[in-house]
């Protein structure tokens, strides 16, 4: 048997690293994107990995807190060259995003009232509000097989968009009633998860590089796991302690560094599933934003590799430029944004580190994939609730809240309507689901003809 920090395939190192960064280069597109580009290099090209081993990784990593594109890319890099491997791919594939969304956040800052930049970034908000209800079909469409799933998706999006349950409890209730599901035999519990297109008729473990059995170097081992989850909780709350004591509560960079860990936490299911909790807190409770600006962040997420939950980094970013930290505004926000960007990016290696190990032997468990199959069903339910208030809050200027027997509704002002906004939404709709135009190419098309409207003050 090989040692046991040693790789027992020939998957160069060197050559793994400049993997990485090609497919951070091209991550776009939001997980589904991202995913989709790990799986046809990494499987169908390289054939580094097998396709069941690619799909059971991605089923451990939707079950997490935090971007589960990131902690795929972990994960794999973890499994092929281990610590080493899954630092590299988990920082490669973060970095881009956050070197573009730091510049155009410093135009943002420094230019957000210039109508050039207003158009760009309305156009962008039409646009994003049909990725995300294309998200919301295509995740549907591979999750949402039977009744029971199209049941509990519906219950998801009723408790969150009406009653304002708390998105944990969603999740949570949805991965007990699927565990529930497998344990007592119920077939509709069976459909799989995930964002990926990956089937079982793809390449076998056994034809991949990496090989069938457990690596050597991967095989679970109490004293690296502890040693490691030590290290990373260091790493991850010293700053946040640090600035606690320091600065204390109120200060804008420790609120920013307890939220965001809290955050790092608490939420699970993507950026998509997400964003209502973060809208929610920033816009309302710390005020580090309004809730169009949450819509521009997004709109820089969805056109810069990485992540789409790297629009926090913005969120942060805005906070401390507006905040009177007594530093110049620009450093203020540039240190916000390594704040934000640490402590939300932090945890997922520790996810993956403490538990891969354990999760590599775990591939046949049935009653994993159920919880996992009840839990992308209710995020379906959950990204649908995140699009609603996407298009209420795009098409409408004003959007009143009402409450009627203990139930939230979201009234809008029709006479605030903007057409141009409705007009540009429905267009950029029929582009990705008639048309099959790439959300890229709709993105540009959007932002250009927001920077045109502007010129000519439509």
């Amino acid at each position: 048997m090989p040692p046991v920090n040693e790789p027992s395939h020939q998957i160069p190192f060197r050559e793994a690293v400049m993997v990485w960064l090609r497919i951070a280069m091209l991550s776009f597109g939001g997980p589904a994107g991202q995913i989709a580009v790990m799986h046809r290099i990494l499987v169908e090209e390289k054939k580094w990995i097998g396709e069941r081993r690619f799909l059971h990784a991605l089923n451990y990593c939707m079950m997490l807190p935090g971007p589960e594109a990131q902690q795929l890319a972990i994960y794999l890099g973890w499994l092929m060259h281990r610590t080493k491997g899954g630092v590299v791919a988990g920082t490669l594939f973060v970095l881009p995003g956050f070197i573009a969304i730091l510049a155009l956040s410093y135009l943002y800052a420094a230019l957000g009232n210039v109508g050039l930049v207003e158009g760009l970034f309305f156009g962008l908000k039409a646009a994003v509000l049909a990725v995300v209800l294309n998200a919301v079909a295509r995740i549907g469409k591979r999750a949402l097989q039977n009744r029971i799933m199209l049941g509990l998706a519906a219950i998801a999006f009723a408790a969150i968009f009406f009653f304002d349950v708390a998105f944990p409890i969603i999740i949570l209730g949805a991965a007990l009633l699927g565990y529930w599901g497998s344990k007592s035999g119920m077939a509709a519990f069976q459909v799989g998860g995930g964002h990926g297109d990956g089937n079982d008729q793809g390449l076998s473990d056994r034809d991949s590089l990496l090989g069938e059995g457990l690596p050597a170097h991967a095989r679970p081992n109490s004293s690296w796991s502890l040693r490691m989850s030590a290290t990373l909780l260091l790493l991850w709350l010293t700053p946040v302690v640090v600035l606690f004591v320091m600065l204390g509560s109120e200060n804008v960079f420790s609120q920013i560094a307890i939220f965001f860990s809290k955050m790092a936490v608490v939420t699970f299911g993507g950026a998509y599933a997400v964003l209502g909790y973060v809208t929610q807190e920033a816009v309302q409770n710390y005020g580090w934003l309004a809730p169009g600006e949450m819509l521009d962040g997004l709109g820089m997420a969805e056109t810069t590799p990485g992540p789409l939950i790297q629009v926090v980094q913005f969120v942060g970013f805005m906070g401390a430029y507006r905040d009177a930290t007594g530093l110049d505004p620009m450093l203020a926000a540039t240190l916000a944004a390594v704040l934000t960007t640490w402590v939300t990016f932090v945890p997922c290696f520790l996810w993956i580190f403490l538990g891969a190990p354990y999760v590599e032997r775990l591939r046949d468990n049935r009653a994993l994939s159920a919880a996992l199959s009840a839990i992308t069903a209710a995020v379906v339910g959950v990204i649908l609730n995140l699009a609603i208030w996407f298009g209420l809050h795009v098409i409408f200027a004003e959007v009143e809240e009402r409450h009627l027997m203990g139930a939230r509704l979201l009234i809008p002002n029709l006479a605030s309507l903007d057409l141009f906004a409705l007009l540009l939404a429905a267009g950029a709709m029929v582009a990705i689901f008639y048309f099959k135009v790439s959300m890229l190419k709709v993105l540009f098309g959007c932002a250009l003809l927001g920077v045109l409207a502007s010129l000519v003050s439509f």
